[in-house]
């Protein structure tokens, strides 16, 4: 199994680092591509007006020594590892298109530092980078640990490694890409794992007005996620509340088909010129 691995947090994040031993553990001949920097909640924006660069890196290996990373991009040792100037999305662009010398069987992106659940998927880079993935005709799956502090990825290393061995295996549908949360529990307390569908995750936004030490005045956006009244049973946030480990199918195709009916039903025109 050929994987590329990237995600938001950055080239030095944990999560990826987890994600990449676990692979390799595995046999999986393996390939990181991830920003040089956090890019977290960039969405799937994709770099046009300035020129990406990317750095070939070296990693630990799981004997202590150092697996070698090449000293550039051509020539030498096969490159494996590589820090991207740009967003998650341009990793994986990149990656397929470009650095990974086969076309990969899937791309993971994660484990990314917190959930990725209901509307945050309009937001994250972790999950533009498997969608894009899916874009370019590569299996995606975007997993995530759903705790900012006291972390322990290996767990959620594993179920990546178990629920992309099933994709290559068992491709999903066309445009559709797998969102997976963990609970950050002790693993044997996690009750199972569940399909579900996007839930509602609405953000409190507030804005930290700040003032430079030029005098300029500036904003810094905060808050946290607001809690619903009702969830329904069957949603990824309802899913991590009863320490399930839930997996949703997310299709590219954002199209309301349920009202093109009810659209096309109030005759709707182009304005008249004069």
């Amino acid at each position: 199994m050929i994987v590329l691995l990237t995600n938001d947090d950055g080239i030095h994040a944990e999560g990826l680092a987890a994600l990449r031993r676990e692979f390799e553990a595995a046999g999986a001949d393996t390939y990181v591509i991830a920003p040089d920097q956090e890019r977290s909640a960039c969405g799937h924006a994709i770099t046009t007006l300035q020129p990406l660069s990317v750095q070939p890196m070296t990693f630990p290996n799981g004997s202590g020594g150092e697996t070698a990373a090449g000293s550039g991009l051509s020539g030498g040792p096969a490159v494996r590892y590589w820090a991207c100037s740009g967003t998650p999305a341009d990793c994986t662009k990149i990656g397929i298109r470009v650095l990974v010398p086969s076309r990969p069987d899937i791309v993971v992106s994660g484990i990314n530092r917190g959930p990725n659940l209901g509307t945050d998927v309009l937001y994250s880079g972790t999950v533009s980078a498997a969608a894009e993935a899916v874009i370019l005709g590569v299996p995606g799956l975007a997993i995530s640990l759903a705790a900012f502090e006291n972390l322990d990825y290996s767990y959620a290393a594993k179920v990546a490694v178990q629920v992309a061995t099933e994709i290559v295996e068992r491709p999903l549908p066309e445009n559709t890409l797998l969102n997976v949360n963990v609970p950050a529990i002790n693993p044997r307390d996690i009750a199972g794992l569940t399909v579900t569908k996007l839930g509602i995750r609405k953000w409190e936004d507030i804005f930290d007005k700040r003032v430079d030490p030029r005098g300029k005045e500036y904003y810094w956006l905060g808050g946290g996620p607001l809690e619903e009244d009702h969830e329904e049973p069957d949603t990824d946030v309802a899913a991590l509340k009863q320490n399930l480990i839930s997996v949703t199918p997310v299709h590219l195709d954002l199209t309301n088909h349920h009202i093109l009916a009810d659209v096309r039903s109030r005759g709707l025109v182009p304005p008249t010129l004069d």
